[in-house]
């Protein structure tokens, strides 16, 4: 039975976003919509959700059905408002005074601590705040959900349990996930819509089928606009040849059979529909300068300890050769952060006995809240300031990391998440490292930029150490899996009985 029904539906906001989308959402359908950053994705979702309107096409929802919709941002309103408050908010005014305890059960499902359920939500960590908004949605027990970047601020484990709680479900649940997390989409979606300002197309298979079919249907398309547009040039000849006789000939049959020819060769051309081309949010390089020394990195019984001396972890005698792409692997708390912390310090010239880089290394460091680029410059303050490469070079660098003039021009801190991304990316590069320290890369980089940035690393051979919980990422990159485990650092084969057991656990 079909619950939402959108048919030639379109938005613009000073450029079209999308145009004639005609999609069916049925009980139990699970569709993962995907887009590059800024190409209307949350305008689809707010469209369907009845928190906007669409500039052109109709919205059709089944009569009664209830949507709950979780935003990517919650409103800053609830900041002083208690877990608990924040929950039952979501309940109808009635149901609010005489059935609060079914924000317990929606707390309790989605496991959030009962310490937690009476603290100010603003409190809470962003992965916290994220699970107490889906809880919010479903207290009202809707018919559908919309969820918009669901797995933000998300760890493995919290991912595990997002992904138990959507498959636990009713089955005739229907929902659409925006998402930029590959394996994500793959695990609770079954079907897949790639938006589009022209040409969306939906697939019956989840993202990494999806992706696959997409690739071939472009590619068909590419082969469709070549050979329509041969067909067109092959009719010009003709008619060019036939006019050429009848102008000799003086035949007037011929002037008018090249007319009908001239005709079908436009209409050709105008049928002809070139494949789709993303409208590229800017391309992620990488450089790789050169070092002729084998081992760039060693470690040498490293004890890894908190702030305050409490020991977490000993490395071992382990060390990263050129051409290395190691990921870390452990647990929240086991200690990757202060690992990376330390291997920063030396990069950048502290002393550390336990901890030795090789003098040739110049080190590009990435930490997840982007310190390599300040705030309250502007993207073309950062990379004129650092790099002596002149203003002309740098705009043309930063149009290529999808900065136009205006953006060039703006704050850091006015940036999106993936612009700073992608500058932090280009900071990267102007560097010409030829050792990389990434703590998760990936974060706010839509799945073109992970794309663009695993092929950057894997196609250049880049010496790296990762931290990343995104898992498509660390089995596209990954060489060597570092994991702690037991307080100790050991090398393992693969990354995925790591996976599996932060997926699968269980909080309390």
């Amino acid at each position: 039975m079909t619950q939402i029904n959108l048919r030639a539906l379109g938005i613009t906001l000073g450029t079209p976003l999308f145009s004639d989308l005609d999609l069916t959402l049925d009980k139990g359908s699970r569709l993962g919509l995907v887009a590059a950053n800024g190409r209307g994705k949350t305008t689809l979702l707010r469209a369907i959700s009845g928190l906007s309107e669409p500039t052109t096409g109709e919205i059709t929802r089944a009569r009664g059905l209830r949507i709950g919709y979780l935003e990517q941002d919650a409103p800053e309103a609830f900041a002083e408002q208690s877990v608990h408050a924040v929950v039952a908010g979501g309940l109808e005014p009635e149901a609010a005074e005489y059935e609060s305890w079914r924000a317990d059960i929606a707390l309790d499902d989605l496991s959030i601590p009962a310490e937690l359920h009476h603290v100010p939500f603003g409190t809470l960590s962003g992965g916290w705040q994220r699970l107490v908004m889906l809880a919010r949605v479903a207290v009202a027990e809707p018919d559908a959900i919309l969820m918009d970047e669901p797995t933000n601020h998300l760890d493995l484990m919290r991912i595990g349990l997002l992904e138990r709680w959507i498959a636990a479900q009713p089955r005739d649940m229907a929902m659409i996930v925006a998402s930029h997390d590959r394996a994500f989409l793959d695990s609770v979606t079954n079907r897949t819509l790639f938006l589009r300002p022209e040409g969306s197309r939906v697939f019956a298979l989840p993202f990494s089928q999806a992706r696959v079919a997409l690739d071939e249907a472009d590619e068909a398309d590419g082969r469709r606009f070549d050979n329509e547009l041969k067909k067109a040039a092959q009719l010009r000849r003709q008619a060019a040849k036939l006019n050429n006789i009848g102008i000799n000939s003086g035949s007037d049959l011929l002037t008018k059979k090249t007319k009908q020819l001239k005709d079908r060769a436009e209409k050709v051309e105008q049928a002809a529909r070139p494949a789709h081309k993303e409208m590229s949010a800017g391309a992620i390089r990488l450089a790789n300068s050169g070092t002729h020394a084998k081992a760039l990195l060693s470690l040498e019984h490293a004890r890894i300890a908190t702030p305050d001396g409490r020991a977490l972890f000993e490395t071992g005698q382990v060390w990263i050769n050129r051409g290395d792409r190691v990921v870390l692997l452990g647990e929240n708390g086991a200690g990757k952060t202060r690992l990376m912390m330390r291997i920063a310090a030396v990069l950048r010239g502290a002393e550390d006995p336990e901890i030795r880089a090789t003098p040739s290394v110049v080190p590009g460091i990435s930490d997840q809240q982007l310190s390599q680029i300040d705030e309250a410059a502007t993207p073309m303050q950062v990379i004129a300031g650092q790099f002596d490469i002149g203003d002309a070079r740098a705009r043309a660098a930063l149009a290529g990391a999808g900065m136009d003039v205006r953006l060039q021009g703006s704050k850091v801190s006015a940036l999106s998440g993936g612009q700073k991304s992608r500058l932090a990316m280009l900071v990267l590069r102007l560097s010409q490292p030829n050792f990389y320290l990434l703590d998760e890369p990936t974060n706010h980089l839509d799945i073109e930029g992970q794309e663009a940035l695993e092929s950057e690393i894997v196609g250049r051979e880049a010496t790296c150490l990762i931290v990343s919980h995104d898992r498509s990422f660390v089995r596209s990159v990954g060489t060597r899996f570092w994991q702690i485990v037991r307080r100790r650092l050991v090398e393992v084969e693969s990354p995925e009985p790591f996976f599996a057991e932060a997926l699968g656990a269980e909080d309390g």
